[in-house]
Parts: structure tokens; C-alpha cells; sequence
């Protein structure tokens, strides 16, 4: 099922039906979002991520859409998404103990940067990730940057002890249990010489 609103494009699992089999959850893509890389399109990116975690228990929503709002901002502000034609797309995928959001951007010459100045005017959508993602991290190859943050969900939160695994060095959960994104996989097969 495919959603459009004022040059976005969404798309989710048929009828959001999930198939669950045996005790063990697998992850499943909850939706994805493709947006201009333009500010005014920003706020459609936190509708979708409401929308999108709404029926997904323990999961801090608030949270979610706030990081997913600064990534996508820094992607539109920083890399090549916010030149005429750029895109930034958004997956968020259910994984057991929690969510993962990918924003993917269309790359630049650096690399994500969390900022040390706490007093600094701007610059705090990283920091806002690292402090309140249970993990993050970013990928890059030669067609853009995935930045990702893992939230996990109530229950999960209880037993963490505080050291995340978090920044560029951080390694995502586990890929079996995670689809392989239709962003990731089409850069993928983009970037791959023939």
C-alpha cells in the first residue's frame, strides 16, 4: 500500500499485516518514506513516523519521531539530498525488543559529527540521537549515508545498564534478524560495478 502527500511516497506492508509464526519475532519493515530534500516537507516525515509507530507497544513515539525529524534535517541541511532533485527516505522496521529507523541521504564529501558544544546555537541533532537511542551509527558508500538509531521498547529499556554501543563505531543488531531495506539494497546494486 502506497500513501502520497505533496511529493512524498510511502509505502507499507500490505494492509499493515504483519506475519508472526513461532515465539521468536523477526523484523519486519513497518513503512518507508521518500521525501524532496526540502525543509517544508520535514514536518510530513514526523506524520508518517507517528502514523507509523502507533500500533507498535513500548515504543517511544515521541522519541522516535524527534530523532527521525533531526536526521532528516541534518540530512536536508548537510548533504546532497538538500540540492534541487535530492531525496531523503526514511525506513522504520520492527525488530524484536524495539525499532529501527534509517534515514538515508544522497551523501556528501563528511561524515556525521556529534557536536561538543553543548552551548552552540544549532548543531544538537546527533547529540539528542547518542543520548537517547539505545544504539546509532551511520553507513556510507559512494551513493549516500544511512544514519540509523535502534529505540528499544519499554520492557527492554528496564534491563539495559547504560552503555549503548552507541556512535559510527556501533554495530547494528543482529542482520539476521533485519530485511535488507529496499533503500539499501537499491544503493547497493547502484554502486556495484557491472
Amino acid at each position: 500500500m502506497r500513501y502520497f502527500w505533496e511529493g512524498a511516497q510511502m509505502d507499507t506492508p500490505a494492509a499493515g499485516h504483519q506475519r508472526t509464526s513461532g515465539a521468536r519475532r523477526r523484523a519486519a519493515i513497518l513503512g518507508s518514506a521518500t521525501i524532496p530534500g526540502s525543509p517544508e516537507h520535514v514536518s510530513g516525515i514526523r506524520t508518517f513516523i507517528t502514523r507509523t509507530l502507533a500500533g507498535q507497544p513500548g515504543v517511544d513515539t515521541d522519541a522516535a519521531t524527534l530523532l527521525t525529524s533531526e536526521l532528516v534535517t541534518n540530512a536536508i541541511q548537510h548533504t546532497d539530498s538538500g540540492v534541487p532533485g535530492g531525496t531523503v527516505t526514511v525506513v522504520v522496521i520492527g525488530v524484536p525488543g524495539g525499532v529501527l529507523v534509517e534515514v538515508v541521504d544522497d551523501g556528501s564529501a563528511g561524515t556525521p559529527v556529534v557536536k561538543s558544544d553543548l552551548y552552540a546555537g544549532e548543531g544538537h541533532g546527533l547529540f539528542l540521537v547518542q543520548q537517547l537511542a539505545a544504539q546509532w551509527g551511520y553507513l556510507q558508500d559512494p551513493a549516500g549515508t544511512t544514519v540509523w538509531f535502534h529505540l528499544s521498547t519499554a520492557d527492554q529499556c528496564a534491563g539495559l545498564d547504560g552503555d549503548q554501543g552507541q556512535g559510527p563505531d556501533a554495530e547494528r543488531p543482529p542482520a539476521d534478524d533485519y530485511p535488507m531495506t529496499a533503500a539499501v539494497s537499491a544503493r547497493a546494486a547502484a554502486s556495484t560495478p557491472a
